[in-house]
């Protein structure tokens, strides 16, 4: 019986450790990567944007929802307004094989945003891009189809998580008299 107390408190070990570890960090002022606070006028905000039908534009909802704010419909609702003026996406052949064939692309994705909170511009607009490539293959032509939409969709998350940090550089202080930072999420 000795025996597995030992092994129960030996493999239970790592976790007991990594719990002191994660109230060590906390108590020290670390965070996690996208778990600063935003703006507490953020609480409900509109997503305005000319595609809202974008990947970005989706992942954006998602990053702001994930975050603990309300995604409202109308500007009208919203203590915060983010605008996307332009949503682009695209690919370039980056390599051509000797028989001038694609055999390598580009993939890129560019938003441009700002932020408004009443009549008040908090982000003039700014923009960002990124890209990724892939190899082509004519053999593979489905799977470097669902490879491009795949990398496509990991461009939007990243720009959406970009933004977000952008917006978490104004810092956690309320913006509006009276109102109160969104606490952190998770």
């Amino acid at each position: 019986m000795l025996r597995d107390d030992k092994i129960v408190r030996t493999r239970a070990m790592p976790a007991v450790c990594a719990v002191l570890a994660g109230f060590g960090l906390g108590g020290c002022g670390f965070q996690l990567a996208g778990s600063g606070s935003l703006p507490g006028v953020m609480a409900t905000t509109y997503l305005e944007g000319a595609e809202p039908t974008s990947e970005f534009y989706e992942s954006m909802r998602e990053a702001l929802r994930a975050r603990g704010l309300t995604v409202v419909d109308t500007p009208a609702e919203a203590g915060a307004r983010l605008v996307i003026s332009a949503d682009t996406t695209g690919q370039r052949v980056l390599s051509v094989s000797a028989r001038n064939t694609p055999r390598e692309y580009e993939i890129f994705y560019a938003v441009t945003f700002s932020l408004h909170a009443g009549s008040e511009q908090l982000i003039d607009p700014q923009s960002l891009a990124v890209t990724r490539s892939y190899t082509y293959d004519e053999t593979q032509v489905l799977g470097k189809s669902r490879e491009e939409r795949v990398l496509r969709q990991a461009l939007a998350e990243d720009l959406a998580r970009q933004v977000v940090r952008r917006i978490q550089a104004l810092g956690g202080a309320p913006v509006a008299p009276g109102a109160a930072p969104v606490p952190p999420v998770g």
